[in-house]
């Protein structure tokens, strides 16, 4: 990837201890470059009309500062020298140009070197820039002293406010990567998981009457295999979602909808082709739900499935209810089974709870999940409609 592919756009966007990218860098040196020529070049030619011959060499100095910042980005402490030398020269040859003016290239690159080098090394450099400032005393009074002290100040304390503002936004990049990779990771348990619980349950199912039950164990092989092509083509939708691939989907092979509560039927007849009862009862218009909240309230269904599946002992039954009741969609699933140990209790110590949580959290819901008390294993949530798109 190029550089400039994985930085913010605009001057001083590099990292700390980064160069910024090249067109950042061109962007820097025309900006502080037209600074310097427009400010302390006027300021040379206005009070060199009256040196006449001290002027060219005034105008070479101004010159070698600006052009000595087209490398600023790359090395700014040799930059900050080169300009520092040749603003007190300019300085010297021309007493008239006050001191903060005939170093105001210097500045630009001490704004420079603060936000890109670590602070230890920028503060030495502010403790260099100040070492001329008895000079300015000299030259202009208490005023002059001050003058200088503050614009060079004010050069270090706009370069760290850039190099926070940056950190600032690194910081929430690593979080949102964070937060994706761990979305991803999600989905990625939820179509797996339940496929394989599922395939795993007609697997067992096909070992008991391969001999005794051939066509019986036929069609749980047919339903492992649908299980199987019908997670394949969910994980390839995902991985098409998450990056671009115009290759994907070109014979027509992914034209299936997402999960979506639209698809419960799908969902449940595969729970239902390893012999469990599964009802499902939908009350209210669910086809008009909010993507986020559509998606989310399918992930509930199919993880609570999964763990009926996985871990519910002697369930041969599951109820799914989803009922959409004013701004809010309710999801309860219940299944009849014996709580497994490892199930009980309502905090999710496994992945799928803490998943379903995580989930209902990031849509602004709520949920429940434990054993009830004559037996059997509930998951209810509450996803409010509002403020979900």
């Amino acid at each position: 990837m190029d550089r400039s592919d994985r930085q913010p756009d605009g001057v001083l966007a590099g990292a700390a201890g980064e160069e910024p990218s090249p067109r950042s860098a061109r962007a820097l040196w025309w900006g502080s470059a037209g600074q310097v020529l427009a400010v302390l070049g006027t300021s040379v030619l206005v009070v060199g009309a009256e040196h006449a011959g001290r002027l060219p060499a005034a105008v070479a100095l101004v010159l070698v500062q600006v052009c000595a910042l087209r490398w600023v980005a790359r090395a700014p402490a040799a930059v900050l020298a080169a300009t520092a030398a040749a603003g007190l020269a300019v300085w010297v040859l021309l007493p008239p140009v006050t001191l903060t003016g005939a170093l105001l290239g210097a500045q630009v690159a001490l704004c420079v070197l603060s936000a890109i080098r670590p602070r230890r090394v920028s503060a030495r450099a502010l403790v260099a820039m100040c070492l001329p400032a008895p000079l300015s005393f000299g030259a202009g009074g208490p005023a002059g002293l001050a003058v200088y002290l503050l614009t060079v100040v004010l050069a270090w304390t706009a370069g760290q406010w850039r190099r926070a503002q940056r950190a600032r936004t690194r910081s929430e990049t690593r979080r949102a990567v964070v937060e994706e990779r761990a979305r991803i990771a999600r989905e990625v348990h939820d179509v797996v998981a339940h496929t394989l619980s599922v395939m795993v349950v007609q697997a067992g199912a096909a070992d008991d009457v391969f001999t005794r039950q051939p066509e019986q164990a036929r069609q749980a092989l047919r339903a492992i295999e649908s299980g199987a092509r019908s997670a394949l083509g969910e994980l390839r939708l995902l991985l098409r979602a998450f990056g671009p691939d115009e290759s994907a989907g070109e014979t027509g092979e992914l034209r299936r909808p997402g999960p979506s509560l639209a698809r419960l039927d799908e969902l449940a007849d595969t729970v239902r082709a390893t012999g469990m009862a599964v009802h499902v009862d939908r009350d209210g218009a669910t086809d008009a739900l909010p993507a986020a909240l559509d998606l989310t309230a399918y992930r509930i269904v199919q993880e609570a499935l999964t763990n009926t599946l996985r871990h519910a002992t002697d369930a041969d039954e599951v109820s799914v209810r989803v009922l959409l009741e004013g701004k809010s969609v309710e999801v309860t699933v219940v299944d009849n089974g014996r709580t497994a140990q490892g199930r009980s209790g309502t905090t999710g110590a496994g992945r799928g709870l803490v998943g379903m949580r995580e989930r209902v959290r990031l849509v602004g819901g709520s949920l429940r999940a434990g054993p009830l008390p004559g037996g059997g294993f509930e998951v209810a949530a509450r996803l409010p409609v509002e403020g979900v798109s």
